[in-house]
């Protein structure tokens, strides 16, 4: 009788933590990381081509943006980005920045 009762008890059990584990990125979550991956991007791009930090500033104050958070967001992606050493191609500083974003959106949660 135990070995019955166990048996549906562990599957449930276990149905639930796969469940758990499946978390998935809400469409603003995907949004939020492809737009800085792309900003982050277009930071490395302006960085490689010799624009100084102060100038990218200026073009992000300059750019109108949908939402109230982005400017701030962008300002952010940007500093970090002309602090960092790296020479990667934006492209792969897309593709890295966009990953460890869905990284850390799913731990999150």
């Amino acid at each position: 009788m135990r070995n019955v009762l166990i048996m549906p008890i562990s599957l449930v059990l276990a149905s639930i933590a796969v469940c758990v584990q499946a978390k998935e990125l809400m469409p603003n979550d995907r949004f939020m990381c492809s737009w800085g991956a792309g900003t982050a991007a277009r930071a490395q791009e302006l960085k490689l081509s010799g624009v100084s930090l102060y100038a990218a500033r200026q073009k992000i104050q300059a750019y109108k943006f949908s939402k109230g958070w982005m400017r701030m967001m962008a300002l952010g992606i940007t500093e970090q980005t002309y602090d960092s050493q790296s020479r990667f191609k934006p492209e792969a500083v897309r593709q890295s920045f966009y990953e460890e974003c869905v990284r850390y959106t799913l731990a999150r949660k």
